[in-house]
């Protein structure tokens, strides 16, 4: 699944829903680049969150409920509970909704979230089955990280790794594709065990409570795409090390056989996150038992993401939503398969 582009969302997304009567409970409503809505319900502050899968066949249910809980996570908000939708392409499909349903069930116990109830059906428009899931968790007033709280000299870190969930995508639907392009088996099982690290709760939670300014969870258009939406919601510059940037081996070896730019990889399990410079070394010290925290770069008075490198520096001026590297192979691969069977 791809994004529509900023002005394709500004004309027929944001247009409409600006047009809509204005109610005073809503203090976050939709708006480019902020993943939540904040309600203020008149006994609490209510955070939500929606995000569908249909750019993975394995674990489908564990994807749905750890990118739309990670998006709370993001806000400095515990996600609690959960819905979640359901739609398989065939009315013989039981066993696969069987497996999605019991892959969210378990992701939800692993992250305290509950699954309060959704929908589930199955519909000949699909090819593919399709999650969704609504996430939600209560707030505290003045306690939210927003997505555009970046402040000049704060640093930018990222958790984990770059490109994670697009190769372990890659690894679990598209086997023979991998040994196609000289990927051992080992290759595979390791790019597979990247999806057990797909949550960001608890370091987003930590990160939270020890001041981040900032947080993005980098879904699609990778870790690039989050850091332009933060610089932009900022009004600042974001100068990052590109030799700095954790990009493993595994991830580095998918990249090179499919061709792709580890960057704008779909990238659920890092967080993007701005920190005061005094907050950094803590922060490392306090997150280095549940995900390591690596600084890699600073924001400044200016517009855009430059990524600086031995080769040679890279400027981003606007966020992209419409481009990610996992779209776009899987575009490329569907249509090879089709090509094959034609000839």
């Amino acid at each position: 699944m791809s994004k529509f582009s900023r002005s394709t969302m500004e004309r027929s997304v944001y247009g409409p829903l600006s047009r809509q009567a204005g109610d005073p409970s809503v203090l976050l409503g939709s708006l480019f680049g902020e993943d939540i809505a904040l309600v203020d319900t008149g006994s609490g502050l209510v955070a939500s969150h929606v995000d569908p899968i249909v750019g993975a066949s394995e674990g489908l249910g564990r994807l749905a409920v750890h990118v739309a809980c990670n998006d709370i996570a993001a806000g400095g908000i515990r996600p609690r509970w959960a819905q979640l939708l359901v739609l398989v392409p065939d009315e013989g499909d039981e066993d696969i909704l069987k497996d999605i349903m019991e892959d969210a069930v378990k992701a939800a116990q692993e992250i305290s979230v509950t699954i309060v109830g959704g929908h589930s059906g199955y519909t000949s428009a699909l090819s593919r089955p399709l999650a969704a899931v609504t996430a939600f968790g209560s707030a505290e007033p003045g306690r939210m990280v927003s997505t555009g709280g970046a402040s000049e000299g704060d640093v930018v870190c990222v958790t984990r790794g770059v490109g994670l969930e697009g190769t372990a995508i890659l690894a679990w639907d598209y086997p023979e594709e991998c040994r196609s392009k000289g990927l051992s088996e080992g290759d595979i099982a390791e790019a597979r065990s990247l999806a057990d690290r797909l949550s960001v709760v608890e370091e987003a939670l930590k990160l939270a409570s020890l001041g981040a300014t900032a947080m993005h969870d980098p879904t699609r258009g990778g870790v690039l795409e989050a850091m332009c939406e933060m610089a932009q919601g900022a009004g600042m510059s974001f100068r990052i090390d590109g030799d700095a940037l954790p990009i493993s081996e595994t991830v580095d070896r998918f990249s090179r056989a499919f061709d792709f730019d580890p960057m704008r990889m779909i990238s659920s399990g890092a967080l993007v996150v701005t920190l005061p410079g005094e907050a950094v070394e803590r922060a490392g010290a306090e997150l280095e038992s549940i995900a390591p925290l690596y600084p890699v770069g600073v924001v400044e008075k200016g517009s855009g993401v430059t990524i600086t490198s031995s080769s040679g520096d890279r400027f981003y001026e606007d966020p992209e939503p419409d481009f990610d590297e996992l779209a776009r192979l899987q575009a490329y691969i569907s249509c090879e398969k089709r090509q094959k069977l034609v000839h």
